[in-house]
């Protein structure tokens, strides 16, 4: 197998920074939560399964955020 080329280490890099933020939410649901594939059939009992997800989601990023004092910074700063 040949090495990847500079164009497309360049290419891979813009990709990356237009895709990250996206997919971080989708990959604390999946590994995290467990919570990929759902197995409810009607798309109301799919949406409140999401609805959970995301709130839970929420929850854990202002735990990881706290964590790291981001929180404290920025209550810090508006004062």
């Amino acid at each position: 197998m040949h090495p990847i080329g500079i164009r497309d280490v360049l290419k891979n890099a813009r990709i990356s920074r237009i895709l990250s933020p996206g997919e971080r939410p989708y990959a604390v649901i999946k590994n995290v939560f467990h919570s990929a594939h759902t197995r409810v059939t009607t798309v109301l009992r799919v949406y409140t399964k999401m609805l959970f997800s995301a709130f839970c989601f929420n929850r854990f990023q202002l735990a990881t955020l706290k964590k790291q004092g981001v929180l404290e910074r920025m209550l810090s700063t508006k004062n």
